[in-house]
């Protein structure tokens, strides 16, 4: 059964993100398609990218990036859990995903997001066309979760009836894509197209 990773997409105190990342972890769960694992980038306290090699080679030299790293590679599939900043995806999320390279490649990516009455799409939106860079497929079938503030009761998520009933399609394409790249997920990505470096020999 492939390995699916929810990211909490979100770190602030105080954050929707999480309630909602345990809901959709649930819901996963119960459809019983993927072996699911809740991932809170909380968790790996990443400053502001602090490493300095580019992340395609890998060579990592922070324990927090090498913690990244590994639990990133251990799945086949993601959802992202997101809300929007500024008609963006948080930095939170941002940073996390720019930590790393090869670990998300060839691998799909869902999308739960939330907000005000556009229900976090435009976040949505800035991230399909980040991670197509490190050739990740962004799945078009999503659960959005507008105006999220009227589905919160004393603290707790209360999903609405029409984000239920999203899960199962997108899972359903999640499922596809995941089939479908796991020879390319399992040979690996190309080799990093870096610039040269100069000449050998010595310098004048």
């Amino acid at each position: 059964m492939p390995t699916l990773q929810i990211i909490v997409g979100s770190t602030r105190p105080g954050r929707i993100a999480k309630p909602i990342a345990d809901w959709a972890f649930e819901r996963c769960t119960a459809d019983g398609r993927f072996d699911v694992e809740l991932v809170d980038i909380a968790d790996y306290s990443l400053p502001v990218l602090d490493e300095p090699h580019h992340p395609v080679l890998g060579r990592y030299e922070q324990d927090h990036t090498k913690a990244w790293s590994a639990k990133v590679r251990e799945a086949d599939a993601f959802v992202f859990v997101t809300p929007e900043y500024n008609y963006g995806p948080p930095v939170a999320l941002l940073n996390a995903f720019d930590y790393l390279a090869r670990e998300w490649t060839y691998a799909p990516v869902a999308f739960v997001s939330y907000g005000g009455i556009a229900g976090g799409l435009r976040s949505v939106q800035v991230m399909k066309q980040i991670v197509t860079t490190v050739r990740m497929m962004p799945i078009p079938d999503g659960v959005v979760l507008p105006l999220v503030m009227q589905h919160l009761a004393s603290g707790q998520f209360v999903p609405p009836a029409p984000a239920e009933a999203a899960f199962a399609p997108m899972l359903t394409e999640l499922l596809r894509w995941t089939t479908a790249l796991a020879p390319l997920r399992a040979e690996g990505p190309p080799a990093p197209m870096m610039p040269p470096g100069p000449p050998p020999g010595p310098r004048p």
